[in-house]
């Protein structure tokens, strides 16, 4: 079998840029429309953006955090403060990638992961709200919402993170001079794994 070329770090940006797109499509036209107790939604946006930080680091996740919530800041029906998003989702996006150094720690790592960026990144953007003066944001109503969304949230993280891998597996590959050769071959591992956890390792 033929070795598959080296991914480009251009090919890398526009695999990217379409994931970001992908979800913030399914976002406003499955997502948010779908009608769960309490009236919240999971964040498939935030999932996505906390999946490729843990997977590429922190340029990547700071990059596609920042374009993925101002995409989502002015996206109908957007009715917040437009760089609500853009910021919560680049620090988000820097935290996540920042963490990947550990991914490979132990196995439960890139889930807890995924949790753990989910449950910051709804946390902060309702903080945001109440310092910026968001009527919708009083401690009352964030206090109630925000555990089910990040309920709702980490219970669709397999699904994101299972998709996110399978479309940047071509950039996973660790072999010195393509888009990983800068950072080694250490996400190969939590990538494995990520797989393993999905149980549809034998398939990618």
């Amino acid at each position: 079998m033929l070795n598959q070329p080296e991914a480009s770090p251009t090919g890398h940006r526009l695999v990217t840029a379409l994931v970001v797109a992908v979800a913030l499509l399914l976002q406003v036209s499955v997502a948010n429309r779908l009608p769960l107790p309490g009236g919240v939604q999971p964040d498939l946006v935030l999932l996505t953006v906390v999946a490729l930080a843990l997977v590429a680091g922190t340029g990547t996740g700071v990059i596609a955090g920042f374009c993925a919530g101002l995409a989502a800041d002015i996206v109908p029906p957007a009715d917040h403060t437009i760089g609500r998003y853009a910021l919560v989702y680049c620090v988000i996006g820097y935290l996540c990638g920042a963490a990947s150094e550990g991914v490979d720690r132990q196995s439960a790592v890139p889930f807890l992961g995924v949790a753990a960026g989910a449950l910051a990144g709804i946390v902060l953007y309702g903080g945001t709200g109440m310092l910026l003066g968001d009527p919708r944001a009083d401690w009352a109503t964030v206090s109630g919402m925000v555990p089910l969304q990040v309920l709702y949230t980490v219970l669709a993280s397999p699904f994101v993170v299972w998709a996110v891998l399978r479309a940047t597996r071509r950039y996973e590959r660790g072999e010195g001079g393509g888009v990983r050769g800068t950072r080694g071959d250490r996400f190969t591992v939590p990538a494995a794994r990520y797989r393993a956890m999905s149980g549809r390792s034998g398939n990618l």
